[in-house]
């Protein structure tokens, strides 16, 4: 697959498809990126688990915090990787450990591992790199446009109501 670019019908799909997510690098600090994705899809409706092992046991945003994906206490849909990509080969090594295996790998803006992501693909797992999925839900479901921000996408179709506040669901193709 190539992942310098991604149709908009591929991101949608996924994210009409994922229900639980694993935030691996979720931060407790309200100013870090991490914990605004957390906080976002938290309000889209999306079950999202933090892992950080510095926070283990303790809550951000009212979510139990757990220090590595294999102490996971239910199956996640998606592993959203909030660290260097020099940590993506590690995190895609605990991922190919889960059972039921997530359907998704998605890595962060500036976040990329070609080598890692061949892996996940290999084992069956979607894969999607340098991209936020705040920032995509917002482009596909129309909210972006809201604030006059152009997101290439035009639709004259009223928005599909998901659970949550102001929750626009995303468009499929």
């Amino acid at each position: 697959m190539n992942h310098d670019t991604y149709d908009n019908s591929y991101i949608a799909g996924i994210l009409n498809s994922v229900k639980t997510i694993a935030i691996v690098g979720a931060s407790p600090n309200d100013v870090r990126p991490s914990y605004f994705v957390l906080k976002y899809l938290l309000a889209k409706g999306f079950s999202v688990v933090p892992i950080n092992p510095g926070h283990a046991g303790k809550q951000i945003l009212g979510q139990t915090v757990y220090a590595s994906l294999a102490d996971l206490p239910l199956p996640v849909d998606m592993v959203d990787i909030f660290r260097a990509s020099s940590a993506v080969p590690g995190i895609v090594d605990q991922v190919l450990k889960l059972d039921p295996l997530p359907k998704v790998v998605w890595m962060q803006l500036g976040v990329r591992h070609d080598e890692a992501a061949a892996r996940a693909e290999a084992a069956g797992i979607k894969v999607v790199m340098n991209r936020c999925p705040k920032i995509e839900y917002g482009k596909l479901s129309g909210e972006i446009g809201w604030t006059g921000v152009n997101s290439g996408v035009l639709s004259s179709k009223k928005p599909l109501m998901r659970q949550g506040f102001q929750s626009f669901g995303v468009r499929q193709k």
